[in-house]
């Protein structure tokens, strides 16, 4: 995979204005370990190589167990690993995710919404629909994951 281009630097204020979501998400409340699995589970809906590896990264550095992480993709598997609140944000981040195929239905609303408040709710979707962005740029643009970086340039200095 090769990197396609920067676009941080072809269009730094587009880049800017999504780190102002970003900032607007980091401070409305959510907790931040239960934003990052869901950024994680959307990147890996979207087979995002390179917010998968951030993300996996940014939750072992919250102190998040290596076998949460593992059973992020299986959530609904997960038993008490995950609590109510994740098991609804992350069920609602994959309805959301996949919009075009499940129309967002009343009954994953109705779920999310017993958990979270509207606010809160509105806060995560903004989350979402930012991840999805991300996303789609790092995949358009062929980011290069750290742990691919960190492995190209172990192997060139052997």
């Amino acid at each position: 995979m090769s990197h396609r281009l920067d676009y941080s630097q072809i269009a730094p204020a587009g880049v800017k204005a999504l780190g102002g979501v970003y900032g607007y998400v980091a401070q409305s409340g959510l907790p931040p370990a239960l934003v990052e699995l869901v950024f994680l589970r959307i990147s890996q809906i979207n087979n995002c190589a390179y917010c998968l590896d951030m993300h996996t990264r940014d939750l072992l550095k919250k102190g998040v167990p290596a076998e949460k992480l593992a059973l992020v993709q299986a959530w609904q598997e997960g038993g008490t690993l995950f609590d109510t609140r994740e098991r609804a944000a992350l069920a609602w981040a994959e309805s959301v995710t996949r919009v075009a195929t499940t129309g967002v239905p009343d009954a994953d609303y109705a779920a999310v919404r017993a958990v979270f408040s509207e606010k809160e709710l509105v806060d995560l979707t903004i989350a979402i629909g930012l991840m999805n962005t991300y996303n789609r740029l790092a995949i358009s643009f062929r980011n290069v994951p750290q742990a691919v970086t960190a492995a190209t340039t172990a192997a060139a200095a052997r």
